[in-house]
């Protein structure tokens, strides 16, 4: 079978809208400022964006308040007029979906529940808006599953009225250029997804105490 080649999927969405000149408006969920970074370039010429910062895998609090701060700093910098929402910090659905499920690695089933929990909220928040399309930042991730996070938010948007923009941005040299980007903008690159378990098993993988980030 075939993969779906979601980067000229993209491609092809950027292609028809420089076309016809269009901009719609795009719900974009940011995870970070590092995997913002890339993405905003690609992004920001041809859609009317909104940041959307909801990640309650993220924790303690005071890494979710510190890797939001870094989003808006990178916005800021960029000399962007993107709009940034932010929730509050509310991790109790990402320990409610994890249940029984702790011990898994990157990429199972938690990882899967935890990524559909925040396309489930930024397509409802896309909704609330009135944006065109949703999509995430995830996909620039090399420890992402890109297919799934895609074909879930597909899926997802059957059941909203705004569309899933579908993306791969590790397409292009996205990711290596988003390394250059923090290190241009001197952003915060975490070791960790976010969540307790993801920060357990970086710290094991590192051979090094728990807590110490990179």
């Amino acid at each position: 079978m075939n993969k779906i080649n979601y980067g000229r999927m993209l491609d092809e969405t950027i292609a028809a809208l420089e076309k016809s000149g269009e901009k719609p408006s795009l719900l974009l969920h940011a995870c970070c400022a590092p995997c913002s970074s890339h993405t905003l370039t690609v992004l920001e010429k041809y859609f009317d964006l909104t940041l959307y910062f909801f990640n309650p895998n993220i924790a303690p609090e005071e890494e979710y308040q510190f890797r939001c701060s870094e989003l808006k700093r990178l916005v800021r910098e960029m000399g962007l007029d993107v709009k940034i929402i932010e929730e509050k910090y509310d991790p109790e659905p990402f320990y409610e979906l994890a249940k029984g499920l702790e011990d898994l690695p990157e990429r199972g089933e938690r990882c899967q529940k935890c990524i559909s929990c925040r396309l489930e909220a930024s397509a409802a928040k896309a909704d609330e808006l009135g944006c065109d399309y949703f999509t995430t930042t995830l996909t620039i991730s090399p420890h992402k599953d890109c297919a799934f996070i895609n074909q879930r938010g597909g899926e997802i948007a059957g059941n909203h009225s705004a569309d899933y923009l579908y993306s791969d941005f590790k397409k292009h040299e996205g990711y290596k250029h988003s390394i250059e980007l923090s290190k241009k903008y001197g952003l915060y690159r975490q070791n960790y997804c976010g969540c307790v378990y993801s920060k357990r098993n970086s710290a094991k993988s590192e051979n090094r105490p728990e807590g110490k980030n990179g």
